[in-house]
């Protein structure tokens, strides 16, 4: 190592940039709190700049407003902003992770993390539609993100229909950024939201807009999401189909390696028929080469496999790693019994897969052994096999049982 040069561990810049992070939080809230309300009696008194410009936002710890935002008490806040007042206010509540914060005197202490907000946040994302038309009123900024994320944001991640609909009528911005570089349609993320997604639309937001370091757009959110009725709209909107991501996934990509429970099987299923409906195309690859069938392979949604399989995804293309569909699928079956995993065997089997090697059967029979009914769709694809030791020696104690009742039902199929 030179003398002029010292090598960081990534480790030690995750570090340092965390501490940078910190410093400059510190300095905007000291910022904020230069202008700092401490007594709800003065705030009615409060009245905007005579010339018309904008009045800058007030930081507010004062408990009597923070119990009436909290709570949605419209009458409180009457009483605490009346006409003329100013509501445009910077809340800091306490509360989150306890981290190291720098002091005046160049010394760090721990204390809690201080999350900055707004009324209007408040307002928003709880839903209190009355309270949030009073803050407008009273000269809310629209637009004010002292948290990273704007009020639009925080009703459109908590799917608050009538608040997404009162920004956006007050002139928030449908296609502000986040610190994270989200747009509003990026954080429809629920069921409940698509309302809010709609508004969106309407009001200019970018059907196109890419996440700015996954580089999603709102269909890859939706389909990752399991959210048919989202990826129709986007659709119907001129979403680009098969657009791809920084790691090269497609929107069906996308929704295929998504992790799935049971119960959210079906609604993965109307996201890919809707994708494929909408020329999303079968065979796309990801930068490891892999299909949509090998991920959906993986996530064990026989629906989806059949469907791929049925709109011409190619059942023998190899990944980088050289597996197909079907190692994907042996490797996870004894993982999502509740998936059916026979199914997706028997289907890519349907489809031309090719066989396991004789000589691996051992090495799938421990894969698989608790999934009998999987190796019951394996054995019978042979019209003869070579029982050895190696077979018994595969299985644990328990799966044996099982296994041996796959084999004699597979021998009975060969006697008839």
């Amino acid at each position: 190592m030179s003398g002029e040069s010292f090598v960081f561990t990534a480790a030690a810049l995750h570090s340092l940039q965390r501490d940078q992070d910190l410093l400059d939080q510190d300095r905007h809230r000291r910022q904020l709190a230069q202008r700092r309300l401490s007594n709800y009696v003065p705030l009615a008194a409060r009245r905007p700049p005579q010339n018309g410009a904008a009045r800058p936002p007030t930081l507010c710890r004062d408990p009597v407003v923070h119990n009436a935002l909290y709570s949605g008490d419209l009458e409180a806040l009457q009483r605490l902003f009346p006409a003329g007042s100013s509501a445009n206010l910077t809340l800091e509540p306490q509360g989150g992770d306890m981290l190291w914060f720098p002091s005046g005197a160049g010394l760090c202490a721990l204390a809690w993390e201080e999350e900055l907000t707004t009324a209007l946040h408040v307002a928003a994302g709880r839903g209190f539609a009355s309270c949030l038309r009073l803050l407008l009123q009273r000269g809310a900024d629209v637009d004010q993100a002292p948290g990273g994320c704007t009020a639009l944001h925080q009703a459109c991640s908590c799917s608050q229909t009538e608040s997404t609909r009162l920004l956006l009528l007050h002139g928030a911005d449908a296609n502000a950024l986040t610190d994270g570089g989200l747009a509003p349609l990026h954080v429809c993320t629920e069921q409940q939201s698509l309302e809010c997604a709609r508004y969106l639309l309407q009001f200019g937001a970018a059907v196109g807009a890419r996440s700015v370091e996954e580089e999603d757009t709102p269909l890859h959110v939706a389909a990752r999401g399991g959210l048919p009725d989202h990826v129709e709209l986007y659709l119907r909107h001129g979403a680009a189909v098969d657009r791809a991501n920084r790691e090269g996934l497609t929107p069906l990509n996308a929704a295929c390696a998504q992790p799935q429970q049971a119960r959210d099987l079906p609604r993965y299923f109307q996201v890919c028929k809707r994708l494929l409906e909408g020329g999303a195309d079968a065979r796309t690859m990801d930068r490891d080469r892999r299909t949509p069938l090998h991920l959906a392979c993986k996530s064990v949604n026989p629906e989806v496999v059949e469907l791929l399989l049925a709109s011409g995804a190619c059942v023998n293309e190899m990944d980088y790693g050289g597996e197909t569909p079907l190692h994907n699928i042996l490797k996870v079956a004894c993982f999502n019994l509740d998936h059916e995993p026979h199914r997706v065997v028997r289907a890519l089997l349907n489809y031309g897969a090719i066989r396991v090697w004789p000589g691996a059967l051992p090495k799938v029979l421990q894969l698989c052994s608790p999934s009998p009914r999987c190796l019951e769709v394996l054995l019978n694809t042979y019209s003869r096999l070579r029982v050895t030791e190696a077979w018994r020696e595969a299985l644990p104690p328990r799966a044996l049982q099982g296994a041996l009742q796959a084999v004699l039902t597979f021998l009975r199929l060969l006697k008839t």
